[in-house]
């Protein structure tokens, strides 16, 4: 089935005549309204639009297929506008992308606090902020950035990320080799290990490696399970270790239930960004959702450093 965006894409250049009118009346870029409009052509086979320098016109085939779709589209983006707001206040809807760690540790305990409807979707971080480009989400929570110019980033949350083992692991020789500063053989002892990952955090593995090793070759996890909470999960059962952020793995290792391996010579830290159009219409909401997740982190960080400085 053709793109839907293709279509409202091209109803947008339709009715504005114009690629500049229609990308700010989509939210979108430029340069990606015209994609949309090339890929249309080509999947219908034909053109749609004479192009000058400022205006786009229509030919009898965008003419006869406009007629065509109008209805439907329209249909659909009363249904939109039905499922946007919904209950007695006309709530808002937002769209927010993010992993799902992110969400179970700071979304859920402050869902009472949102007085709109939340939608979250889960994903490969490159989808999400292509999404956020098209205007199919609101607001993406991401570590990872792009050159999007139509995107803007804010740093809320710097995270640690630390090597961290199932409690009954024999880790004598690995201590050993961290006391003596001998790299040569802690990377072998490491890679005798049984490593745990997901597809989130398989790039810690090789920046770890980078940051201690000097090394670009690593060794590569022996599981790659869902997510982060259930490689905690796992390592809590079976030997085996994982490099974790820390926010997530501090009250398993306050609990005793996991062991903390190494932290590293050097720090492996990863920044996570709010990532929102620069054009963004819902404000208030997205506002709000950045106050209360800034709330939730540095109350974390602050229970870590109390932590850090009573050991």
């Amino acid at each position: 089935m053709v793109n839907l965006e293709w279509y409202r894409t091209f109803k947008a250049v339709y009715e504005e005549g114009n690629l500049t009118k229609a990308s700010k009346k989509l939210f979108s870029s430029q340069p990606g309204v015209s994609l949309h409009i090339n890929s249309l052509e080509s999947y219908v086979g034909y053109k749609l639009f004479e192009r000058t320098s400022r205006n786009m016109i229509p030919t009898e085939r965008a003419i006869i297929l406009y007629d065509f779709i109008l209805d439907s589209l329209q249909k659909l983006e009363k249904s939109e506008r039905h499922f946007k707001k919904t209950g007695l206040g006309n709530r808002q809807t937002i769209s927010i992308g993010m992993c799902s760690e992110i969400f179970e540790t700071f979304f859920e305990p402050n869902m009472n606090r949102f007085n709109f409807d939340i939608i979250a979707h889960f994903g490969e971080y490159p989808q999400m902020l292509k999404e956020l480009d098209e205007g199919l989400l609101d607001l993406v929570i991401t570590p990872k950035k792009n050159n999007n110019k139509n995107i803007n980033y804010t740093s809320f949350f710097n995270q640690k990320i630390w090597l961290v083992a199932n409690n009954k692991l024999e880790t004598e020789k690995i201590e050993q080799a961290i006391k003596n500063n001998n790299l040569d053989v802690l990377e072998n002892e490491f890679k005798n290990q049984i490593w745990y990952s997901s597809s989130n955090v398989t790039g810690f593995i090789k920046q770890f490696w980078l940051l201690n090793f000097n090394k670009k070759q690593y060794n590569k996890p022996n599981y790659i399970v869902p997510n982060m909470n259930s490689i905690i999960r796992c390592i809590k059962k079976s030997k085996g270790i994982a490099l974790i952020p820390s926010f997530l793995c501090q009250q398993e290792l306050d609990n005793k239930n996991i062991k903390l391996i190494w932290k590293g010579n050097n720090e492996l830290r990863d920044t996570f960004y709010f990532a929102k159009k620069n054009n963004l219409r819902i404000k208030s909401e997205i506002s709000k959702i950045e106050k209360i997740i800034i709330f939730e982190t540095s109350e974390y960080l602050e229970k870590e450093n109390a932590v850090q400085q009573w050991l």
